[in-house]
């Protein structure tokens, strides 16, 4: 999950009348290859039901999507929905910015989610003692979306970040599931944090943010790199130059869903659908056809999460 910042051509923060920033993008045109978004949250994209964004995505050949969980409401959801949908798999896990909030509290509203007591390390370990009997049901792919984010948590923060992510690399490593990564800004304790805890079979970096460099690092561990909407944005090349190099057996496509909408339709909702104008953009960065990329693509994001 990643917040992104609107491009919608207003002026002095003052929303024209015929803004577009709510209209959803239009349909793009089908792939001929179905492929799975491998990061959404259904859950948080308003003026759709989970039937209509599925049937949706199907008809421009997205027709699997992984429901990523980032708190135990979220979890609860992605895995019951999961359960109810054939197209649909789930992640479950506290978010990193979730596990100080659960420790800390949040009294300012620094996470922008609302006030929160503090719990301390009790009612954080009650709730990973919860994501870890979600982790067990057979829906529930991956566990995710864990890692850092030293972006939105400031230092006070981290040690419950770190302690959290390490519980679910554990829980990863016991169900046999997929691990989830998110890494804002923490690239370099991210790396440590796995290579100190020994990372699970396969590991996921949704919503990919690091350079070339780090893509190789990537790949010599055999870790998945998921590209988002934003290899769009005019600021990104760090993130195309990445995408050259990452071998195309460990690249997947992701909406993370409703953010990161691709161009020219950021700031936008994002929803599963939209998937084909970003493959089509990677498809180009790599100089490959769409239905390579989407072929093999297809087969990673199986692979990674095992259906």
């Amino acid at each position: 999950m990643a917040a992104t910042a609107s491009n919608n051509g207003t002026t002095g923060g003052a929303r024209k009348k015929n803004d577009d920033r709510d209209v959803p993008p239009p349909l793009p045109a089908p792939l001929n290859v179905p492929v799975a978004d491998s990061h959404t949250h259904l859950d948080m994209q308003k003026g759709s039901s989970v039937e209509d964004a599925l049937a949706k995505a199907a008809s421009v050949g997205v027709t699997t999507v992984i429901q990523v969980g980032c708190d135990l409401a979220g979890s609860r959801w992605a895995a019951e929905t999961a359960a109810a949908h054939e197209a649909v798999w789930a992640t479950v896990a506290l978010h990193p910015n979730e596990a100080p909030r659960i420790v800390l509290g949040d009294p300012d509203g620094w996470s922008r989610q609302g006030e929160r007591e503090p719990g301390g390390d009790a009612a954080l370990d009650a709730a990973l003692a919860e994501i870890d009997a979600l982790a067990a049901l057979p829906h529930v792919r991956g566990v995710g979306e864990t890692g850092l984010d030293y972006f939105r948590t400031g230092p006070e923060g981290m040690a419950a970040q770190e302690r959290s992510f390490r519980r679910h690399i554990d829980i990863a490593k016991r169900h046999g599931k997929a691990l989830v990564i998110h890494d804002r800004e923490a690239h370099d304790d991210v790396l440590r944090v796995l290579e100190e805890e020994g990372a699970p079979d396969r590991v996921v970096f949704h919503c990919y943010s690091g350079d070339a460099e780090m893509a190789k690092i990537c790949a010599a561990a055999g870790y998945y790199m998921s590209f988002a909407g934003n290899i769009t944005f005019k600021n990104a090349q760090p993130l195309r130059d990445a995408l050259a190099v990452a071998p195309s057996d460990l690249v997947l496509v992701e909406t993370d869903a409703p953010f990161l909408t691709p161009m020219p339709y950021r700031g936008r909702p994002n929803a599963p659908y939209l998937i084909p104008v970003t493959l089509r953009a990677m498809a180009e960065i790599r100089g490959v056809h769409e239905g390579a990329l989407a072929t093999a693509v297809a087969a990673n994001t199986a692979r990674a999460f095992g259906y």
